[in-house]
């Protein structure tokens, strides 16, 4: 059933009457006739006529078990008529200590305690803060400085900012932000430097190593996205590098905080990314997948030694005081046990691991078209890099639009996919079938090949 035209039109109309678009050059998307989607099914998008199109970067790398699944929408049904929402100050509630034991069972070993928040950015800033107050309540006021990885991306509020720079994001709010020590992971040395795998390894954990025992005494925490760096350009780690990093936050006294928002509940093939190098940070971010992508959840996970930092009579003010209107939002938690649920139902990990390996195997031939630079894979998350020059690695001008192209004709064929400028992002919902990969893969590259070959120069 498809709405009628005049209606569909005052939705679009209203849309560039009201509207303020995340991520989005709205001058831009003036001169665009907008995509109105209007209902889901599984792995499925459906717009205002009717047309249909696969969920190609799961509605921003959030939903992991299809749109609509029965079992998470009759969960918050069933919430909902118990209690819609309810603060955490000074009161709890049933689906907020359930998911957060479910949480605590299914992490890393030795993470203790969960506090909510609403989205990835948020759940930084909490750890963020944890880790900083952490070691003013331990007397050791002079850690203050955080050490991040370069062109990481953690978020969009000041403190996730700070950590997670980027140039073409964030130049503009430099001055509101704090500093940060910057550390090169493998690939810089890898794809700038043309240096071999190992070598590239190797060297990324020699500087770092160099960093934090120059500056340790300073440092509260370091914070990286375990094996794949999502909004810089899909950048993979090898397994050695989370353990390196870890190794060395642990020799020197320093917090290790995993930014799982986006590879977490299952992207790389396990629950938690971390679970692949065999650490436990000590403090964990989760978002994104942690509702099944219905609705907006997010928590920071915290060891007991953390936790215990905090605890204290009242005039002594060791309270964490931070909080949000909707934090642990009962509906929220209870599509996180849902999704929770599924993940045992439907095997979900372990079905998985096939058609990771298909996935792989179906993106190999694309490293043969002449503008794919580079494909980066984890799990079902995947970078295809798009270069004028592949050689070289010589981008495209910006002005070429190159990325945007790509998924413009993905649409037309059915595939909503996004660009992080010229490198398209492929990352399917977990409960993505076997012909829908093929699919998905075969579409993308008919996709880069009709841009590509039209943007070269006629002879």
């Amino acid at each position: 059933m498809t709405a009628p035209d005049s209606e569909q039109t005052r939705w679009k109309n209203w849309d560039h009457a009201y509207l303020w678009h995340p991520f989005t050059q709205m001058r831009e998307w003036f001169a665009e006739e907008p995509l109105v989607i209007e209902r889901a099914e599984g792995n499925t998008l459906i717009d205002s006529d009717g047309n249909r199109y696969f969920d190609g970067v799961s509605s921003l790398w959030s939903n992991v078990h299809g749109h609509g699944r029965r079992e998470i929408v009759e969960a918050i049904r069933v919430q909902l008529d118990a209690v819609a929402h309810t603060t955490m100050l000074g009161l709890t509630h049933v689906p907020g200590t359930v998911l957060a034991k479910r949480l605590i069972e299914a992490a890393p070993p030795g993470l203790e305690r969960v506090f909510y928040s609403d989205s990835g950015a948020t759940a930084v800033e909490i750890a963020l803060k944890m880790a900083f107050e952490y070691w003013q309540l331990r007397g050791e006021s002079e850690r203050t400085l955080f050490v991040s990885l370069a062109e990481s991306y953690h978020g969009d509020t000041i403190g996730a900012m700070s950590v997670g720079y980027s140039e073409a994001f964030h130049k503009r709010y430099r001055p509101l932000l704090f500093p940060c020590l910057r550390i090169a992971p493998p690939h810089v040395f890898r794809y700038c430097r043309r240096a071999s795998p190992e070598a590239a390894l190797e060297q990324a954990l020699r500087e770092a190593e160099e960093t934090l025992r120059e500056n340790w005494k300073r440092i509260a925490a370091l914070i990286v996205e375990p094996l794949m760096q999502g909004a810089a350009g899909m950048w993979a780690h090898p397994v050695e590098y989370v353990k390196g990093l870890h190794r060395l936050c642990r020799e020197y006294n320093i917090l290790f905080i995993a930014d799982e928002v986006a590879v977490g509940f299952g992207r790389t093939g396990k629950l938690f990314a971390c679970e692949h190098a065999g650490v436990t940070p000590d403090l964990m971010c989760l978002g994104k997948g942690i509702s099944g992508g219905v609705l907006p959840l997010a928590a920071t996970l915290a060891t007991p030694e953390i936790f215990e930092a905090f605890l204290g009579e009242y005039e002594e003010r060791k309270t964490f005081f931070h909080g949000h209107t909707y934090t642990g939002n009962p509906l929220a938690c209870a599509a996180g046990i849902a999704s929770l649920d599924l993940f045992l139902k439907d095997n979900t990990l372990v079905q998985m691991a096939p058609r990771i390996e298909l996935l792989r195997d179906l993106l190999r031939p694309l490293s043969e078209l002449d503008h794919v630079a580079d494909i980066r894979q984890w799990g079902y998350m995947v970078g295809i890099e798009l270069a004028e020059d592949v050689p070289s690695r010589r981008p495209y001008p910006p002005g070429q639009r190159i990325g945007k192209q790509v998924i413009l004709e993905a649409r037309r064929r059915g595939f909503l996919l996004r660009p992080l400028g010229d490198v398209i992002v492929l990352m399917p919902p977990l409960s993505t079938t076997e012909e829908e990969l093929r699919r998905l893969v075969a579409v993308t590259a008919e996709s880069i090949q009709a841009v590509t070959q039209k943007s070269e120069p006629r002879a």
